[in-house]
């Protein structure tokens, strides 16, 4: 199970979270984002964890060229596209996550032919869930995140068999500060519920 710690903004908790089981961070690379972080600043928090640790940079409708120069600088190991890029448009070697707003169905096609590692399926939006059924029985690598806590993490993991999950929002005492309990609680929850 990929357990996915997005919107980190400090060393502190990228290095909490990595202590704690997180498989990878998440960096925002999104100026109107809440958790936006400069690229200058995430290179540090970058280099102090552990190599095992993915470094996932999150994008919204970024260059492709600005967008691999970013990854390449970072040592970022997956990069995740929140716009209307299309993975195809990115080098081939470049790990790419493809993340998709959930309302109220899914294009299932569409997932599957998907050109990414891994396809994210987020909240109608930030901090929302959705049926997380409507992600289970995928070929496809599908990381669930939107509206996951401590609370209901073992929940969407049953229902949709997910490769991964991801959570930033309700992790927090504030936007881009974690509440490290909370990111315990949910770490454990999330790596002890077997999705097979």
């Amino acid at each position: 199970m990929v357990v996915k710690i997005c919107g980190i903004t400090n060393r502190e908790d990228a290095l909490a979270a990595a202590a704690l089981g997180a498989t990878a961070i998440g960096f925002v690379f999104h100026p109107e984002s809440p958790r936006s972080i400069l690229p200058k600043d995430a290179l540090p928090i970058c280099q102090a964890l552990p190599s095992d640790v993915w470094k996932v940079g999150v994008f919204v409708n970024r260059a492709a060229d600005c967008v691999s120069k970013i990854a390449l600088r970072l040592g970022l190991d997956v990069v995740q596209l929140h716009g209307e890029e299309q993975p195809a448009d990115y080098p081939e070697g470049l790990r790419v996550w493809k993340a998709f707003r959930v309302r109220k169905e899914l294009d299932a096609a569409h997932i599957e032919l998907c050109p990414a590692e891994a396809v994210l399926l987020d909240g109608p939006a930030n901090g929302q869930s959705f049926d997380w059924a409507l992600a289970a029985g995928k070929t496809k690598r599908i990381v669930v995140a939107g509206g996951l806590d401590p609370d209901n993490v073992r929940e969407a993991i049953r229902a949709a068999r997910p490769w991964g999950v991801d959570a930033s929002s309700r992790l927090e005492v504030s936007p881009g500060k974690k509440d490290h309990a909370k990111m315990a609680r949910f770490l454990k929850a999330a790596l002890e519920e077997d999705p097979i």
